[in-house]
């Protein structure tokens, strides 16, 4: 039997030619449709994209998988303690997003600093109103809560504004247009100078439920929290209560604790918030990155007997 790679993702004939150049004698399975992939499944040395269902075949123990390319840059979803059981090696899709998420990260800071939120409100009633706008973020101080490939793309772009910017990573270790760079346990030390705090952070234990009513009081009254991390970062009710009552001055969410966004949340009504639907990470050009940037790469690793060299995930961290 031929060596069998699993993509449970439609690809562009491009990419999958691409993959079949590195593969030529692998048989090569690329589609989103569960009854065209699920047979292929337990055969499969390599699967690229988890989708619900597959862990009956892929986790089974006459399974041949030996190594799983998330589509996705988050892995908190995957049966992680399992797939480490089997000896799975697992890599993420970090990377894919640095552009993206960068540009959602800034729309929304500049909507909520310029209120285009709020005229877009004002657009639909047909109201002629100033909205007492008057904040820029010009020369203002950001703080990046994880300096991963967003984080330091997102600095990069603070940068053009002139902004001074504050990192936080596990390591402590300095990254390029960050200016001062923080460990975790130093968080509540970076969050009283920011003006605007991204959280660009993976859910793990640590992660889980870092941000409360301790952090949004360290925060300046004045001060924007966006969030495109994961929403289980932030205990929800607690940030509704910061915004409601004027600990923080507004939020821009990407993420939930529960998606969708429950149609009684009170954040569906605050002036002062502008929700997004998960999808900061969308981009014309995702599948194209994760097969060429990651996969192929990954791939050709794998074939000289490397584990694959990117992203690969540590099961310890989670990430």
């Amino acid at each position: 039997m031929r060596r069998k790679i699993v993509i449970t993702h439609n690809l562009e004939q491009n990419l999958f030619d691409q993959i079949k150049m590195v593969v030529p004698d692998w048989e090569l399975i690329a589609s989103k449709e569960k009854n065209i992939w699920q047979e292929h499944a337990k055969d499969a040395e390599i699967i690229a994209g988890w989708k619900k269902g597959l862990d009956e075949y892929c986790l089974a123990p006459d399974s041949k998988l030996k190594w799983l390319q998330s589509w996705s840059a988050g892995v908190n979803t995957l049966p992680l303690e399992k797939l480490e059981a089997h000896n799975i090696l697992l890599t993420g899709a970090s990377g894919v997003h640095a552009y993206p998420i960068s540009e959602t990260i800034f729309a929304l800071m500049l909507g909520l600093t310029r209120k285009i939120h709020t005229y877009v409100q004002n657009q639909q009633a047909k109201t002629w109103h100033h909205a007492n706008m008057k904040l820029e973020i010009h020369g203002k101080t950001i703080g990046i809560i994880g300096v991963g490939t967003i984080g330091k793309e997102t600095a990069k772009i603070a940068k053009a504004f002139g902004m001074k910017v504050l990192g936080v990573r596990h390591s402590g270790q300095p990254a390029e247009f960050v200016d001062e760079m923080y460990t975790t346990d130093q968080l509540d030390a970076l969050l009283p100078q920011c003006d605007y705090v991204v959280v660009t952070l993976p859910l793990t234990k640590e992660t889980r439920r870092m941000f409360g009513a301790e952090q949004f009081k360290l925060m300046k009254p004045e001060a924007f929290f966006i969030n495109i991390g994961r929403g289980e970062i932030v205990v929800e009710e607690e940030i509704v209560k910061a915004l409601q009552e004027g600990e923080i001055a507004g939020a821009g969410l990407d993420v939930f604790e529960k998606e969708p966004l429950s149609q009684d949340s009170p954040l569906w009504e605050l002036e002062n918030v502008i929700i997004t639907p998960h999808t900061s990470g969308s981009t014309e050009h995702y599948n194209d990155r994760v097969v060429e940037n990651i996969l192929i790469p990954n791939l050709k690793s794998y074939l000289s007997g490397e584990d694959p060299s990117i992203n690969l995930v540590d099961y310890a961290k989670g990430y």
